[in-house]
């Protein structure tokens, strides 16, 4: 498997990890300069060597693996007999640098409904390292033309095209996923709540719209859909910054991203290393 596949299955696995890359190389070395390690929790793919070198990044990208907020560093080795080090003796008699680089478990973010705002939601959203998931029952609003837009994502798009029951794509969802409501039809929105609230292991739930929709809502999820209170308290409505009270689509996206931004500052603190 190459490095970039396995940083990739890493990514799909919402698994941590580093990637370690031999930075420099003088004299003679095991190999040469560019040579990656990809490093999970419990596996490896690549190789930088072998022997020490390799052994050592592994153990030291472990440790940062699960440190709270790791960075990258700069590993220096030089390869005679006369070092001691932690698993034998390799002496090349080159020297070698090894930079290490977490590989963090990025955010996923699932938006049910890409209309005006959620395309405009879509376009800050896609400037971040995250998962975007785009949901929508409409096939016009999924075209290439339309979401040409986000061709220059940093983001990684997947696009879901569901004629008739969106709320299957919840069970799909990556551990984590932070679920944004707001759909074209309150009806497709009363039925995702219902089945989010019945999904394990999603993040925050956010439904848009008014005082008097979420009224009807919680009492249809409470009668109809037997959720008690504390569960039905999961979803967060209204989106969205306090205080911002513009209508226009990209005012509501800008402040729905910063709400979402802060969430996602506030689940670092919370859970510390992944």
């Amino acid at each position: 498997m190459t490095w970039v596949a396995a940083v990739a299955r890493l990514r799909a696995r919402r698994e941590p990890g580093a990637l370690v890359t031999v930075a420099t190389v003088r004299g003679h070395a095991p190999r040469r300069a560019g040579a990656k390690l990809v490093v999970g929790r419990t596996e490896t793919w690549g190789s930088i060597g072998g022997g020490n070198i390799e052994a050592v990044a592994i153990d030291r990208a472990r440790e940062l693996i699960g440190s709270p907020d790791p960075e990258s560093e700069l590993i220096e080795f030089a390869l005679n007999d006369k070092v001691t080090s932690r698993h034998g003796v390799q002496c090349c008699g080159g020297a070698v640098s090894v930079l290490l680089e977490p590989l963090p478990v990025v955010q996923a973010v699932a938006i049910f409904g890409v209309g005006h705002v959620g395309l405009e939601l879509a376009r800050i959203l896609a400037r971040h390292d995250l998962d975007l998931h785009l949901i929508d029952t409409r096939p016009d609003v999924l075209t290439d033309e339309r979401l040409g837009v986000l061709a220059d994502a940093v983001a990684q798009i997947h696009v879901h095209h569901v004629p008739l029951l969106p709320e299957e794509v919840l069970s799909e969802l990556p551990p984590g996923t932070h679920a944004l409501i707001m759909t074209h039809d309150h009806a497709e929105d009363a039925a995702l709540c219902d089945a989010a609230l019945r999904v394990t292991g999603l993040g925050s739930i956010g439904l848009i719209g008014s005082a008097a929709k979420w009224a009807r809502f919680r009492h249809r999820l409470s009668t109809e859909g037997g959720h008690d209170a504390a569960t039905i308290d999961r979803i967060k409505t209204p989106i969205g910054i306090p205080g911002i009270a513009g209508k226009e689509p990209a005012t509501i996206a800008v402040s729905v991203a910063a709400d979402l931004l802060r969430t996602f500052e506030q689940d670092a603190r919370q859970t510390g290393p992944n």
